[in-house]
């Protein structure tokens, strides 16, 4: 698995001198009523604070672990059969003191903790739970002090299949707190204060895609304390969660907050996802990013106060990216991948005091076999043998289309954005919307050089705003960068964008 990261500083050389800087100013009025009334905020999931008691008597038939022997955990899983309930009575659990000590469990074995039960890795054990069983259920026990390497977890290493992670803290560990396997369930957990993620669902390996993953009613909050980001600038490894070649996931009613990076961030071919009903809040990165990814609905989230940091550092170092609460990068609806929708859908959300709003990019240069193609030799869902966009093949169809991820079919409509800049602290380069390329230039037989990929994005590739609502000082960019419009220009030819909405620009307005 590569580290990645695609954010305009992998372009901006190549586009210096369109950069232009936008301003940010007014105090919003009360909202106007969009076309149709966004659901009420989601409820925040508070679990961290108060998680639910587990089993506080061994339950019938359940082997106890004695958290006064170091290694009882994992000896008493290697010596019962499959299907056995393990109880973990209050107190802290302990493995071997080996970096690779860790349990095994078999298939169909559950772990369930007393109020109190703790399995600490000492800052010594890399991996709590490890090996290939499926259908695995871990519930009511807290996680912590693990070391797992970048890019690894402590539950669920090797992301076997048919896990159930419920009621659980995993906090304060290296890497990644869970990986994910296929079928997987994390319901009302606690995934906190990990060095790089709460959760990475990834599974290594040429086999089927991670299909039919749940990730409901937990609060993920504070992840990368190791700041992934700056020791490896770019690298696009942290966050909440990272989700990598995910087919079919519903993401809802999640508390993410306050994470050093980016709050949900699904990358390199994942298809088919729902995210509902969440609160993505102050995340030092974008609340939602969405990249070389297909299909997604995301309806009904309630998104404040992210990006303030990227946003802010970006804008003092002179990029004119428009970094936003919402990124889709090279992501869009594809029909001839099977999901529950062939678009991606943005509707029904509140975005409030975010740096910006929502951005669709496409990365001219980026595309399968182009060394600019950060994502590791992968190539489009619709293409599988890389080699074959190559000239002169690529030039013309289908693999002119198809040798590309595409930000095309997106529907963003009936969302209210709420911006005060005053409470946002930004002077400039904040408040925009936006739909744009790059100048394509590299590599020198691409055919995608020129305007051809902005021009496809802003006019053609069916990406639509309509029946919002807007208070407080909006902005838009359209094709590129040095393209700031207002909301009139927005609405105008040849964008025609925002047809139906509401622009109330400051109190007054």
């Amino acid at each position: 698995m590569g580290t990645k990261r695609r954010h305009w500083a992998s372009v901006a050389a190549l586009t210096l001198a369109l950069l232009v800087a936008t301003g940010c100013t007014g105090t919003p009025d009360a909202p106007p009523k969009p076309t149709a009334t966004p659901s009420r905020p989601a409820a925040v999931a508070k679990v961290c604070d108060s998680p639910a008691a587990g089993p506080a008597d061994a339950p019938a038939g359940a082997v106890t672990v004695d958290p006064a022997v170091v290694g009882d955990l994992a000896a008493k899983t290697k010596s019962s059969p499959p299907n056995t309930t393990f109880w973990l009575p209050p107190g802290t659990h302990r493995l071997e003191p080996d970096r690779y000590a860790q349990v095994i469990p078999k298939d169909g074995d559950s772990y369930l903790g007393a109020p109190g039960a703790v399995l600490d890795g000492g800052k010594t054990n890399a991996y709590a739970f490890g090996g290939t069983a499926g259908n695995v259920t871990i519930r009511h026990l807290t996680v912590q002090g693990f070391v797992a390497p970048q890019n690894e977890g402590v539950v669920n290493h090797d992301s076997a299949d048919g896990w159930v992670i419920e009621h659980a803290t995993v906090q304060n560990n290296s890497g990644a707190g869970l990986m994910a396997g296929a079928r997987q369930q994390v319901r009302a957990s606690c995934l906190r204060g990990n060095g790089q993620y709460g959760m990475n669902a990834y599974k290594a390996g040429a086999g089927a895609p991670i299909g039919g993953l749940v990730v409901e009613g937990n609060e993920i909050a504070g992840n990368d304390t190791d700041d992934w980001e700056q020791r490896q600038p770019g690298c696009g490894c942290t966050g909440g969660v990272k989700f990598w070649a995910v087919n079919g996931a519903d993401v809802r009613g999640n508390w993410v907050h306050d994470n050093h990076g980016t709050g949900l961030w699904a990358d390199t071919n994942n298809n088919d996802f729902r995210i509902e009903d969440n609160v993505l809040e102050g995340n030092d990165g974008a609340a939602l990013i969405y990249e070389t990814s297909y299909n997604a609905v995301i309806r009904n989230n309630t998104i404040r106060r992210n990006n303030w940091a990227e946003g802010r550092r970006s804008a003092e170092r002179g990029d004119n990216f428009p970094f936003a609460a919402v990124y889709l990068s090279e992501s869009g609806g594809e029909p001839r991948i099977p999901a529950r929708t062939d678009k991606i859908e943005i509707d029904r959300n509140v975005l409030e005091d975010n740096w910006s709003g929502i951005t669709l990019w496409e990365n001219a240069d980026r595309f399968c076999n182009s060394p600019a193609n950060t994502s590791s030799g992968d190539c489009t869902l619709l293409v599988k043998d890389t080699a074959r966009c190559s000239q002169p093949t690529i030039a013309s169809a289908p693999l002119y289309a198809d040798c590309r991820w595409k930000t095309q079919r997106v529907d963003i409509h009936d969302n209210r954005f709420l911006l005060d800049a005053s409470v946002v602290g930004c002077t400039a380069k904040c408040g925009r919307m936006a739909v744009l390329s790059n100048y394509g230039t590299y590599p020198d037989w691409s055919p995608y050089k020129g305007e051809p990929v902005a021009e496809a994005i802003t006019g053609t590739q069916q990406n639509r705003w309509h029946d919002n609502a807007y208070v407080g000082p909006w902005s838009f960019v359209a094709h590129d960068p040095s393209r700031t419009l207002d909301f009139g220009q927005w609405q105008g030819t040849p964008y025609q964008q925002d047809a139906g909405s509401t622009f109330r620009p400051q109190a007054g307005g």
